[in-house]
């Protein structure tokens, strides 16, 4: 039998993006399988105007409310009407900040969205993702070197979204398709610097995401090779014999998430240094 599922209101109020209440969210939510929050997300709430209908909202369909607001003022309207209304609420931030003033013996400087300063870490996430589109699927091969990560891999094994997961963080990422019995580009087996790794996954699991394309294709795409369990066998062989010649990691993506991914690869950053 299917497992009820209960349903909750989940009310998010940043006075930025709301990334941060949003990942937090989700991963305290993802402890409870029994549960499924309907997310409300209130981006940009800057001023006591912007919060009122907000609040109004929560009153409407109470549920857990977490924020990140940096305004003293608003944070302490958020807590009161919470209590007034019978919700519970939570500050994210200001629990991390008052451990940071306490080992730093200074007080924050409450800036809003200060973690989104378009500083030098800024412009080279930006500097990241254009080399990481520019350099997906085996394009411009020539300039590989500049890469801080290539990723290598049969066909469907994440290559992409990873690159692009990665360049968010400000790694440069190219990432090359592995093609049975076609030899890899010159400027690939001759990188230096780059940290070259190989994913691969399960027989079943590429067929399964294969079909999933297959399936969005035009009537005249023929895809019966492409979902062959015997020949994704022999290209997961390939690909693993490639990596083993040129000493690349390899890293099975089958059960991982795009994030539990890219954190192995930056995991291997310093110890392949």
């Amino acid at each position: 039998m299917e497992s009820t599922r209960n349903y909750f209101h989940l009310h998010l109020i940043s006075d930025s993006t709301g990334e941060t209440l949003i990942a937090a969210g989700r991963a305290a939510a993802a402890q409870f399988q029994s549960s499924q929050a309907l997310e409300h997300v209130y981006p940009l709430v800057r001023n006591r105007k912007q919060l009122m209908p907000v609040l109004d909202a929560i009153d409407g369909a109470p549920g857990i409310v977490l924020y990140t607001v940096v305004d003293r003022e608003l944070s302490e309207i958020i807590d009161q009407r919470c209590r007034e209304m019978g919700v519970p609420c939570v500050s994210v931030l200001e629990p991390v900040i008052d451990l940071f003033q306490s080992y730093l013996g200074a007080p924050s400087r409450r800036r809003v969205g200060a973690q989104h300063a378009m500083n030098a870490e800024y412009f080279a996430r930006i500097d990241a993702l254009n080399f990481t589109m520019d350099h997906d699927d085996g394009q411009l091969p020539a300039d590989l070197e500049e890469a801080h990560v290539i990723l290598v891999g049969i066909s469907r094994t994440s290559k992409t979204p990873t690159s692009i997961y990665l360049a968010n963080r400000g790694i440069k990422t190219a990432n090359v398709p592995i093609v049975l019995g076609v030899p890899l580009p010159e400027r690939l087996s001759a990188a230096v610097k780059p940290l070259i790794v190989g994913l691969i996954a399960t027989t079943d699991r590429i067929a399964q995401v294969r079909q999933n394309r297959v399936l969005g294709q035009t009537q005249d795409f023929r895809g019966d090779d492409y979902i062959d369990r015997a020949q994704i066998s022999e290209e997961l062989k390939y690909a693993r014999a490639l990596c083993a010649r040129h000493n690349w990691p390899i890293i099975d993506v089958t059960r991982r998430s795009i994030e539990e991914t890219a954190a192995a690869i930056v995991a291997l950053r310093p110890k392949l240094r």
